[in-house]
């Protein structure tokens, strides 16, 4: 696949030419948080930011959204409420979160269950990514087989070398909008090239943290009732900032909302760390503790999402560390399970 070269001052008019023919997704800061959200000029984008802290999978995923709406009279009458299927650009996203959205798509578009309101947000999107430069102390993505400039999932990778990024286009969508934008960009030379290999190299070696996960399924087989989780649940808040900025996390709850004779039923993201989870109708609750709670999380990411479709849901962005109020490090908890 081919490389370009885009001088940073020429990117206004690339995120502008884009935005005519495209709705633009990008990391925006606001409120003093870093998401990312639909953009309507180049000026909102930001193309020097670490990583967001609310995952990109809200795109496809949101925290709210309405499935349905009903009338109750003598019979029930529901209106689908799907999202419109429009031309997307995922602009900026981390190799990490590119990766998490196609393990997404493993739930949610997976042979038993297609759903409807999360493949119609996800089609006709373009990934365009942005390399990370600057890896952070709480990142380990090289532990689940990810990497800084990993072009897994993406049609377009940005590698900043300076003044100007170099842009290598990986599937045909990526290769046709560098066809389509040509003017803003200029043939790589073999210096570009170079530069780009430097930083990828430099950025590997800032990743500190190195965990041999291979056997992990195979060693949390064997550990369910072990005394292991009753020591390592006791630090844990339950406040669920694990869960919410985690961007492989899929869990959701459905309520109605009902007024008179009309309703509409929502989905909300929900979290295994909640007490009220598993409470069940009659009042038993299988996961009464913290301990069950911080059992579930890590099994369901490296035992059960293993067994259920090949991978381990965990990209090693590092969200869960670096936000939560406890200093809770999944790293040293995967250390000591492997060791």
């Amino acid at each position: 696949m081919s490389e370009k070269v885009i001088q940073k001052n020429k990117m206004v008019d690339f995120l502008n030419e884009l935005l005519k023919a495209y709705k633009v997704f990008a990391p925006v800061k606001r409120d003093h948080i870093v998401s990312f959200d639909a953009i309507q000029s180049s000026g909102e984008m930001l193309l020097n930011y670490l990583n967001s802290r609310i995952p990109p999978k809200e795109i496809f995923f949101p925290r709210s959204e309405k499935m349905f709406e009903y009338i109750r009279d003598d019979l029930i009458e529901v209106k689908e409420v799907l999202p419109s299927e429009e031309r997307k650009v995922l602009f900026g996203i981390r190799p990490c979160d590119a990766k998490a959205i196609l393990l997404l798509d493993k739930v949610f578009d997976s042979p038993d269950y297609q759903d409807p309101y999360y493949l119609r947000k996800r089609k006709e999107t373009i990934f365009v990514g942005m390399g990370c430069d600057r890896p952070q102390s709480t990142c380990f993505c090289t532990s689940l087989g990810g990497a800084p400039f990993s072009e897994e999932g993406l049609d377009l990778l940005f590698t900043n070398i300076g003044d100007r990024f170099v842009v290598k286009g990986i599937t045909e969508e990526g290769e046709t909008l560098l066809e389509k934008y040509e003017q803003v960009f200029e043939r790589a030379k073999k210096s570009d090239l170079d530069d780009k290999l430097n930083v990828e190299k430099e950025a590997v070696n800032r990743i500190k943290s190195k965990i041999a996960l291979e056997k992990i399924e195979k060693r949390l087989d064997k550990m369910f009732e072990d005394s292991f989780w009753d020591r390592i649940y006791q630090k844990c808040l339950g406040c669920a900032v694990c869960t919410y900025l985690c961007p492989t996390c899929h869990c959701f709850d459905i309520t109605d909302e009902t007024m008179d004779t009309s309703g509409e039923r929502f989905r909300a993201w929900d979290s295994c760390q909640f007490a009220l989870f598993t409470l069940q109708a009659s009042g038993h609750n299988p996961r009464m503790s913290g301990k069950e709670r911080v059992r579930q999380r890590i099994m369901h990411k490296f035992n059960y999402f293993v067994k259920n479709y090949g991978e381990i849901a965990c990209v090693g962005c590092g969200r869960c560390i670096k936000n939560c109020p406890v200093n809770f490090d999944i790293r040293q908890i995967l250390l000591e399970l492997v060791s």
